[in-house]
């Protein structure tokens, strides 16, 4: 007899994927744009080290907060519906029992079959089969708004370090393209390590990241230039 296949899919990365990813291309590019921005306006490397090492606190809480808050509400939303499943599954079983059996019948399903994958799966698990097909839901995609606020900040606070560095060993004279070019790797190699992660092309992110990255520190550090010139 042979063992039970097991299938790993990609898509259950999906999750803290998303969140790290986000996090250390937002630590890289807000960092490295505040640091070209007052290095532009002409600041001491001192200050310039200060604004980047609080620009890494503030937005690492900043990302930590909003993920919370945003994922909390996702989540806020799926257990109101669960709730609501649940109320409907106790006061007419029979119609969702049907409400189901007619979801398997657009995917393809002959009707009886369907009727009876529906009465089966139910007195299985009733919420957890309308949960899954009717309402989306899976253990993949459910909310964890901790897991996310965590994901953000550590992976904000470690790209936000990658531009940090560059100022500590970069000359001053040297800081501006240092800090520049060295975040844009560090930013290319996200969007790579990002793909691979989650099993598509590499190319395609990699440029789309570098390309966003370099336009967003382009114009800070424009800002901080005009701006050093005006004070």
């Amino acid at each position: 007899m042979r063992g039970v296949h097991k299938e790993t899919h990609l898509v259950e990365r999906i999750g803290w994927l998303r969140a790290a990813v986000l996090g250390a291309n937002d630590g890289i590019i807000s960092t490295a744009s505040l640091i070209l921005g007052v290095a532009s306006a002409a600041t001491a490397p001192g200050e310039v080290l200060l604004a980047g090492v609080a620009g890494l606190v503030a937005g690492a809480m900043s990302m930590a907060a909003g993920e919370y808050v945003s994922v909390s509400s996702q989540s806020d939303t799926e257990r109101a519906d669960l709730a609501r499943e649940r109320r409907e599954l106790a006061e007419m079983p029979e119609y969702e029992a049907e409400e189901l059996a007619q979801i398997y019948v657009g995917r393809g399903v002959e009707v009886g079959l369907a009727r009876q994958v529906a009465r089966q799966l139910m007195a299985k698990d009733a919420l957890g089969a309308h949960a899954r097909d009717e309402l989306g839901l899976s253990q993949i995609s459910t909310a964890r708004p901790v897991q996310a606020a965590l994901a953000s900040a550590a992976t904000f606070s470690v790209g936000a370090a990658a531009p940090l560095l560059l100022v500590l060993v970069a000359p001053t004279a040297w800081l501006i393209p240092a800090v520049a070019a060295g975040s844009l790797i560090f930013l290319a190699l996200l969007g790579a390590i990002g793909a691979w992660t989650g099993g598509a092309g590499v190319l395609k992110p990699t440029v789309r990241v570098t390309f966003w990255g370099a336009i967003a520190m382009a114009l800070t550090a424009a800002i901080g230039a005009m701006a050093g010139t005006v004070v």
